[in-house]
């Protein structure tokens, strides 16, 4: 399904009832509605992050909803279209950490190939309804999903961004790996904790100490 190391680890999961239902539920609403993202790019953070590249994982909740802007990855936009308010945030902040200027594309794709993984926690949503899929299933697959990482021999760096993100603390047990939790970077949060965490340092911090090759966070 995936095309590389992930398809073995998540072998068992992809033959569980409740994701056959799933993939039932997600067919039935691309034939019949708009949604996002394209049906092919739904595992684009699996397959531009092998699970064993994986070294940071930036956890975000569904896809954008509105026309050409999700594509498979958390936060992030195809290039050429609009940046939305929540990943300006995040350039924002990298921009005050290490003085990158703010790009002008929102496609996060070059992150996702130095092993950051940009997993939404539901995969799926129609158009202009946002967490129009949160109820079918898929939070019980990208919980498992982070289980999973959790048991992996390599340290990660979780970010885990907002209310709904801090919740997936609890999955993430063992101590060689790194939390760091803050406010969500919408508009409504981001000065609530988000702008001035100094997370992409951290994380890059991290990864030197454990001495693993630090993310290029400029695009």
């Amino acid at each position: 399904m995936i095309g590389n190391d992930w398809d073995l680890a998540l072998k068992d999961e992809f033959e569980k009832d409740y994701f056959l239902k799933i993939m039932e539920f997600v067919d039935g609403e691309y034939s019949s509605k708009t949604v996002y993202p394209p049906y092919g790019e739904i595992f684009n953070a699996f397959k531009l992050t092998p699970l064993g590249n994986v070294k940071v994982v930036i956890l975000g909740q569904d896809p954008y909803h509105e026309k050409g802007q999700a594509h498979g990855l958390a936060f992030s936009t195809p290039e050429g279209r609009p940046i939305p308010r929540s990943l300006k945030n995040i350039f924002k902040e990298i921009n005050n950490e290490y003085g990158y200027p703010i790009p002008e594309s929102g496609c996060l794709e070059k992150w996702a190939k130095q092993g950051v993984f940009l997993l939404n926690t539901v995969l799926t949503v129609e158009e202009g309804n946002a967490n129009s899929h949160s109820k079918c299933g898929w939070q019980t697959f990208t919980d498992n999903v982070i289980r999973l990482l959790n048991k992996q021999e390599n340290p990660i760096v979780f970010m885990l961004w907002g209310k709904q993100a801090e919740k997936k603390k609890e999955l993430i047990t063992s101590p060689k790996h790194l939390v760091l939790i803050t406010s969500h970077p919408s508009p409504f949060s981001a000065r609530r904790g988000f702008l001035g965490c100094n997370h992409f340092k951290m994380a890059n911090e991290f990864l030197k100490e454990k001495e693993l090759e630090e993310v290029d966070w400029s695009l």
